[in-house]
């Protein structure tokens, strides 16, 4: 074996090199672990540790027949036993526990009950943690589970054994509490999983057959009904219909698709028969990169984790020696009675245990990039989300991001006094015509814009004779025995078409859009418009922003000044940075972290890929089945929506705040119980009863961050 990694998030122990199961089986049950192989794609579901089920629905028989409830449930027993047995007995204070230079506890018939009740309880309560200890300690790993043994062992030895029994069942409750509270944080996973079927149904040479996904292979047609779930990614080849999309883009409005388009795993087919083609094998869909990834998130550790686990390793060694200076130092140097120092020294062990400090930052990190997933926010692990959450200022590009990428035909404008083949004045549906007929042979971007805006006016494209494309011009042709150019204003300049369209085509151009002129040789028909329109939400995800607490919101593009300025207007975004090339983006990037301290990058994932790697946090756009978004960006949003930008910073400022609320928390119960302890005013049971509330409360809160919405 050459190393090893062991992801508590998700319960997954991940082995280099060969090894021998049984010896790592052995040495995870030393650390109160359960291993087991994974075996297949949805191993994940029941493999690993077992805290990874502890919050599943199970049934309440199955529940108590784990052997950390059965424990508790044994332990508690014989705690609540032994107090009736020994009040019944009489056996009650000093009398009862003795102590160290106190009365001795009579060995009647009754006494030896409850004590071997509290010792039960003391045995059992505190089974995995004494094993937990005594292999830390062979390591001089001297860690929260041997504080705990210590303080149960010394309690037995000054002869207090009902709170040795109260403190060893309190913490084996504590440990089956806190193990349920984070394994809710963990259904995020087990959600994500769920969302794809373990079979699909696929067409094969002798009919229909319901297969394992395991046996799908690239290019075989899966079969969809409605209010199915596919199976696995693929391309239409047949049939219509809503997907609902939401377990992937977080997207709950359903997304007509049809021949062509690109269907995801998980998703469900609401209301149409499908035919679809199998492009993705079952480990390799954008679902189960998800999976991957979320799982690889919620290991990883943010910032505020890796100094809460340094403060730990530092503070457990400390604490060991403060509480032999409580123990030692006062009987010692001021001739102080042994009993009771011993006590508080035992009581300051168990309640600085940092079980509320170190859990705390790990469960509101699994929480929070849990819901961002469920919510089509791709984290890409805890120290990006600590991250965004510190930007003081967001850059997005131009094309792509706050547009859509694609030209779309927005002014079609019939020339006055303009007349069709017939001498009738031209209307525009037939001017969109006479362009459509033209264009149908071309396949530049624009030629594609001009077509989609005639059909979907409903305007059919006439025959053309003699067609001709010019180079970087246009194209010409003959329709309905009229000569016809379409073309940009080089075409036609120096001509009377050209001074005819000149003030309107710089009107257009004012507004960043691309025009196109349609003429004879002599006469201005009409004028085009093309632009490459805003995203739906794009104005109200950078108001959204600000809103959420960004000061500054700024566009990178190398698109012209006029275009540029025209989506900034639209926008409402602070600063525009106009026909910028990539290193120019990366610079700007530069200025802005020079001003603001944080920003992030806002991009495409491939052209952008510089300024996102520069950028504080790099965010790519298209996430839902594009390999390069998912593989380079710190944070992808999955179904292209900016309106989840607001969200995401939300969602990071609140874990943030979380973290910060659980640790000065945690110190406090801390501090205060420890003050407690010289007066002598702190039992072993208050002890343990404040480190497992505080740590309960702790898990609790940063729970909230699942809860954490989507308000738009």
């Amino acid at each position: 074996m050459t190393g090893a990694h062991l992801n508590t998030a998700n319960g997954r122990l991940t082995i280099e090199g060969v090894a021998d199961l049984e010896r790592v089986r052995a040495v995870g049950r030393t650390e109160g672990y359960s291993i087991g192989p994974e075996t297949g794609r949805r191993a994940t579901r029941t493999g690993g540790l077992p805290g990874d089920e502890r919050a599943g629905s199970r049934p309440m028989s199955r529940l108590l027949a784990r052997p950390d409830v059965t424990r508790a449930f044994v332990a508690g027993a014989a705690l609540v036993a032994g107090y009736v047995v020994q009040r019944l007995a009489g056996a009650v204070g000093t009398e009862a526990t003795g102590g160290i230079g106190g009365a001795a506890v009579a060995l009647t018939g009754a006494n030896f009950v409850w004590m071997g009740l509290f010792g039960v309880a003391v045995v059992v309560g505190g089974w995995s943690n004494f094993k937990r200890a005594a292999f830390s300690i062979v390591r001089l790993d001297f860690n929260m589970a041997v504080l705990m043994s210590v303080a149960v062992i010394g309690a037995v030895l000054i002869r207090a054994y009902d709170e040795a029994a109260v403190v060893a069942f309190l913490y084996s409750s504590s440990d089956v509490l806190t193990a349920w509270s984070v394994g809710r944080a963990r259904r995020s996973i087990r959600d994500l999983l769920d969302a794809a079927p373990p079979t699909a149904r696929v067409a094969r040479q002798d009919g229909e057959a319901v297969v394992g996904v395991e046996d799908v292979i690239v290019g075989e047609t899966m079969l969809l009904k409605p209010g199915e779930k596919v199976a696995l990614d693929g391309e239409i080849i047949e049939g219509t219909a809503a997907m609902d999309e939401s377990s992937i883009t977080g997207e709950s409005v359903p997304a007509e698709r049809g021949p062509g388009d690109a269907v995801f795993a998980g998703t469900i087919d609401t209301d149409g028969s499908l035919r679809v083609r199998v492009t993705r094998l079952c480990d390799d869909t954008t679902l189960a990169r998800i999976i991957v990834l979320v799982e690889e998130a919620q290991g990883s550790r943010a910032p505020s984790q890796a100094f809460v686990d340094r403060f730990a390793a530092v503070y457990t060694p400390a604490v060991l020696a403060l509480a032999a200076g409580v123990v030692l130092l006062p009987p010692l140097v001021g001739g102080q009675p042994w009993a009771p120092w011993i006590y508080r020294g035992l009581a300051l062990l168990v309640v600085s245990c940092p079980c509320a400090l170190v859990i705390s930052t790990p469960v509101a990190i699994v929480s929070a990039i849990g819901n961002a997933a469920r919510n089509g926010v791709l984290v890409k692990g805890g120290v990006y989300l600590e991250l965004m959450g510190s930007i003081k200022a967001v850059a997005f590009d131009k094309t792509g991001t706050l547009t859509r990428g694609t030209p779309e035909l927005t002014d079609a404008i019939v020339a006055p006094g303009a007349t069709g083949p017939d001498g009738v004045p031209l209307t525009v549906d037939e001017l969109l015509c006479l362009a459509a007929s033209l264009e149908a042979s071309s396949e530049h971007p624009l030629a594609r814009a001009v077509l989609r805006g005639a059909e979907g006016r409903g305007c059919g494209a006439h025959a053309v004779s003699g067609f001709r494309a010019l180079a970087g011009l246009g194209a010409r042709g003959e329709v309905d025995g009229i000569d016809v150019r379409i073309g940009n204003l080089r075409l036609f300049e120096g001509t009377p078409v050209a001074e005819a369209a000149a003030p309107l085509v710089a009107a257009l151009h004012a507004e960043g859009k691309t025009t196109m002129l349609l003429a004879t040789d002599t006469r201005l028909l009409g004028v085009l418009a093309v632009a490459d329109e805003v995203r739906p939400g794009a104005r109200e995800a950078v108001a959204g922003l600000r809103a959420a607490g960004i000061s500054h919101v700024a566009m990178l593009t190398g698109d012209n000044r006029a275009a540029a300025e025209a989506i900034a207007a639209h926008t409402g975004v602070d600063e525009t940075r106009a026909e910028l090339l990539p290193e120019d983006k990366v610079a700007a990037v530069r200025e802005l972290l020079a001003e603001h301290g944080a920003v992030a990058m806002v991009g495409d994932g491939v052209n952008d890929a510089p300024a996102l790697a520069t950028a504080t946090v790099g965010i790519a756009m298209g996430g839902a089945g594009t390999d390069t978004a998912l593989e380079t960006a710190d944070i992808a949003l999955m179904a292209d929506d900016l309106g989840k930008l607001p969200f995401t910073v939300r969602l990071s400022r609140a874990t943030l705040s979380m973290i910060r609320q659980n640790i000065a928390f945690s110190l406090a119960v801390k501090l205060v119980a420890v003050v407690l302890v010289f007066p002598g005013w702190l039992t072993l049971w208050l002890a343990i009863l404040s480190d497992m509330g505080a740590t309960l409360i702790v898990t609790l809160n940063a729970m909230r961050l699942l809860r954490v919405k989507d308000v738009r």
